[in-house]
């Protein structure tokens, strides 16, 4: 399992003129809370940060916060702040975590076994309706993944979100009887219909009236 540390300085000031210069010299405001501690304001490295953010692991992994001067604590990213335009973070919040306490986070879906599909074999095409899915669980039980088998989904079938196993103290935080989506299916291609053989393209006669007014 991946582990990541994110490094971080303490802020003192707030607000948006504040911000943006920390953004201009390439850091990241953010703040850590959550638990029986106050919040903290931080900033982080917007090069280190960007670089973790490559391995999808860092937003469903336990991560290990040190701000300078006050040690260490157990986070999750709980929500990215992005420029519309440019997808650059504008702020992150780290969620402290307790060892003892169930906590709530998107994990992504991984679909393993599509090239075996038999509904593959046979021409059919897949269809990804979902590719994150929200879970429960003790921090120690949080996996980065959830694996979906599709080794013996035939052409026209699909899996819901019940028919996937999870990890041992893993439970979806969504999942009921009124809510059981299927979340990847197997169908067969679609087929455009030919242009039909008596059909005349309409330019041929255009041209010859476009000439005529020279």
């Amino acid at each position: 399992m991946a582990e990541f540390e994110v490094v971080a300085e303490s802020r003192s000031e707030l607000g948006k003129a504040a911000m943006r210069r920390m953004r201009r010299v390439g850091k990241v405001p953010g703040i850590v809370y959550g638990g029986e501690k106050q919040p903290v304001p931080i900033t982080v490295m917007e090069n280190v940060l960007r670089k973790q953010m490559e391995n999808e692991a860092f937003f469903s992994h336990v991560l290990t916060v040190r701000v300078e001067g006050q040690g260490e604590e157990q986070a999750v990213v709980k929500a990215l702040q992005r420029h519309p335009a440019t997808s650059t973070v504008l702020h992150i919040d780290l969620l402290r975590v307790s060892a003892t306490q169930t906590l709530t986070l998107t994990v992504p879906l991984h679909f393993e076994n599509e090239d075996i599909a038999p509904g593959v074999k046979s021409g059919g095409v897949i269809a990804h309706n979902i590719s994150e899915i929200e879970v429960s669980c003790l921090p120690a039980n949080l996996p980065e993944f959830v694996a979906v088998d599709l080794a013996a989904l035939e052409l026209g079938e699909s899996i819901h979100l019940s028919e996937v196993t999870l990890p041992t103290g893993v439970q979806f935080s969504s999942l009921t009887e009124d809510n059981d989506p299927a979340i990847v299916s197997i169908a067969a291609p679609r087929v455009e219909a030919e242009p039909s053989d008596d059909a005349s393209p309409a330019s041929a006669d255009d041209g010859d009236a476009t000439a005529t007014d020279e």
